[in-house]
């Protein structure tokens, strides 16, 4: 990992410090064009371990943040179900930013402008501790989930195709 740049500090990694959760942020030189599979194999990362944060919209307007590994594919049909919607739809990456704060590559589910119901998949509780986006692109967050769920209250759920 890189060292951390100097204005590294993201709304996420903030709110980590201010909770005083124990998490690591691990900084990466990153390109654009990079999976989120090949980032964490760059990294040296379990892959199943590496959770993409993905915001969603409901039939009713409500927004839901999922968290789900990076090689695989968020059900939309598990997803509503979970959120106990009709249907969900992912949100178009330029309505993120307004949204939340964050751009596509570098959504974090803590700090986001507004907190959002959110949902991890299940299979992090296999895991002592998951990597995740820290609020930016080339930052991930590693940290225990009972911990992530100390500073954003989810629920796990089966969430994959």
């Amino acid at each position: 990992m890189a060292r951390a740049p100097k204005d590294h500090k993201t709304n996420a990694l903030r709110e980590l410090d201010a909770a005083g959760l124990s998490h690591e942020a691990l900084f990466f030189e990153a390109d654009p064009a990079m999976t989120g599979v090949e980032i964490a194999r760059a990294q040296g990362e379990e892959v199943d371990a590496v959770f993409k944060t993905l915001v969603t919209e409901g039939k009713s307007g409500e927004h839901y943040v999922f968290l789900v590994p990076v090689a695989c594919e968020l059900d939309l049909k598990k997803a509503a179900a979970a959120a106990g919607e009709k249907a969900v739809a992912m949100v178009r990456s330029r309505d993120l930013l307004p949204l939340t704060g964050y751009v596509h590559g570098g959504c974090s589910p803590i700090g986001m402008k507004k907190r959002f119901r959110t949902f991890v998949d299940e299979t992090a509780q296999l895991f002592d501790e998951i990597y995740f986006s820290g609020g930016k692109v080339g930052c991930q967050v590693r940290m225990a989930p009972d911990d992530l769920a100390a500073v954003v209250p989810f629920a796990y759920a089966d969430l994959t195709v």
